[in-house]
């Protein structure tokens, strides 16, 4: 561990408990930022920005995984990735999430390790190369080709979302952390959304099952620009907040002390593992909804339309729970009780709605004959407004999950050591559980097994996390905490400005 700084007191100085908002508040002028074009501000209306600053880095961020996780999210939400046949998105499915689930549990030290910024940038190359598959599986049904560039992109995404992961939670001041998921999520999931108007725009009149050509060049494209995007971040320890503080990293990694770090994490915070199990049901749901769902009973024009709004309610959701999380008149205890009993209230509500819906539906067996595709609901037929809402609210439901996944951690931790490890946990335990049932969906279970199997684990993945929800979330966290998991020290992260409060040692001399 590296050796505390000299603070320049004339008193003997005692580092005092507080909090990250009470060093914030202890900061009474704009902290001078050092020189450079990254520190360099402009304006945009009353509000300061700088490239070096959480607010801007996020933007470059959410717009990396606007290009390329978003758009991936498109070409899924058609439902066997456009395909007629999801058979080959299923077997591609189970070796991006398999490979995705063991990478992402170490991909927290890789990022600690070589920097948040070239993790990112690495981890936006298998996108383009996933999308060009099934272009290319077209013209020549080539399985294997797929197969591979799913592997590859769960190398990818394991990294992608780690450090995507601690950047979102980490940068933020500590009360605005819902905020900043939120505004995440939003341009995130407008990539989505976006994505969703290319095959909506190409397959309009297209009544049949496979999207064309230029759906998948539109997506290649796209997340071609965010994978180079990503080089244009800066690094995790150059980046300063408004009130003049520092993320706090560890200054001299090794590839040794970060992957100690792992057990670190575990040992020092053993309740993190009661997450584990909703980290795990996090993405599950996916399967059903896109090709147990949307996939099975409409046609390719009109789920085109279901994956639009899906996306669409996705940014409202984030919206709604992000600002409520962040609402100062309410302590944050009691943010994280009240948004744990929405995210219950809507496990039932909204699934059970969907359980109305599935008992009525044609076997699996019976969906999948190409006789049936003549079958599939349309936009235009006088049943589609109460499935199209079923679906608008399944996409509302894993916003609302995702959002207080992510704020729950924020919550516990503001070191971004600590955060990449658990951002790493929980995408390998997200993709752990897409692999479990993309491979029932490969191995054709039937969709009503899906389903039930999917409605009981979210149930049961937050009934196992309640106590870390009511017990462990406290109403700040403090400096001296986050600072356990890490070799800096106070000096390193705070304004000098607001030393002396921390130091509890009066005025810095002159």
């Amino acid at each position: 561990m590296a050796d505390a700084k000299e603070t320049s007191t004339g008193a003997e100085a005692h580092p005092v408990a507080l909090s990250h908002s009470d060093v914030a508040e202890s900061t009474h002028a704009v902290e001078p930022r050092p020189a450079g074009w990254m520190y360099r501000g402009f304006k945009i209306g009353k509000k300061e920005f700088w490239y070096a600053s959480p607010k801007v880095q996020l933007l470059m961020v959410a717009l990396v995984c606007f290009m390329c996780p978003g758009m991936y999210n498109a070409l899924g939400g058609l439902g066997g990735g456009g395909q007629v046949d999801p058979t080959v998105q299923d077997h591609a499915s189970t070796a991006l999430y398999s490979v995705f689930a063991v990478v992402a549990f170490f991909s927290g030290s890789v990022a600690n390790k070589l920097g948040v910024k070239a993790t990112l940038a690495f981890g936006g190359l298998g996108y383009c190369l996933y999308a060009g598959s099934f272009l290319s599986f077209n013209h020549n049904q080539n399985y294997g080709f797929v197969i591979f560039a799913g592997a590859f992109l769960g190398l990818c995404a394991g990294l992608l979302w780690t450090a995507q992961g601690a950047i979102m939670m980490a940068y933020p001041p500590e009360q605005s952390k819902g905020r900043y998921i939120s505004w995440f999520w939003i341009i995130f999931n407008l990539g989505a959304v976006i994505g969703s108007l290319i095959p909506l725009g190409q397959n309009i009149n297209n009544e049949g099952g496979t999207v064309t050509d230029g759906t998948y060049i539109g997506f290649i494209v796209l997340m071609l620009v965010g994978a180079i995007l990503a080089i244009f971040l800066v690094d995790a320890d150059k980046v300063i907040r408004e009130d003049g503080s520092k993320v706090i990293l560890m200054k001299n990694p090794t590839w040794q002390s970060e992957f100690i770090g792992l057990w670190e994490c575990i040992r020092l915070s053993p309740w993190v593992v009661a997450l584990f199990p909703m980290f795990f049901a996090s993405n599950i749901f996916y399967t059903y909804q896109q090709n147990g769902l949307n996939g099975a009973h409409f046609n390719l024009r009109t789920r085109s339309l279901n994956n639009l709004l899906y996306w669409l309610a996705q940014i409202f959701g984030a919206v709604l729970v992000g600002y409520s999380m962040d609402i100062p008149s309410i302590r944050r205890s009691l943010r994280a009780k009240i948004s744990f009993g929405v995210l219950f209230s809507l496990t039932f509500i909204i699934w059970g709605g969907g359980y109305a819906f599935q008992r009525k539906q044609v076997s699996r067996e019976v969906s999948s004959q190409d006789s049936y595709e003549s079958q599939k609901m349309d936009w235009t037929d006088s049943g589609f407004i109460g499935p199209m809402f079923l679906y608008i609210f399944y996409g509302l439901y894993d916003s609302v999950w995702q959002t207080c996944i992510y704020w729950y951690i924020g919550a516990l931790s503001n070191s971004g050591r600590k955060t990449a490890n658990i951002a790493g946990f929980y995408k390998a335990f997200q993709s752990a559980g897409a692999v479990v049932f993309w491979r029932l969906d490969g191995l054709h279970y039937e969709y009503n097994t899906l389903f039930a199997a999917t409605w009981a684990l979210c149930a049961a993945s937050l009934v196992v996390a309640a106590p870390i929800i009511f017990l462990r979330i406290k109403d700040t966290t403090t400096l001296e905490e986050d600072l356990k998991f890490s070799d800096e020290t106070v000096e390193d992260v705070v304004a000098p400005s607001a030393l002396p409060t921390v130091l509890g040692t009066g005025k810095v001399e002159a």
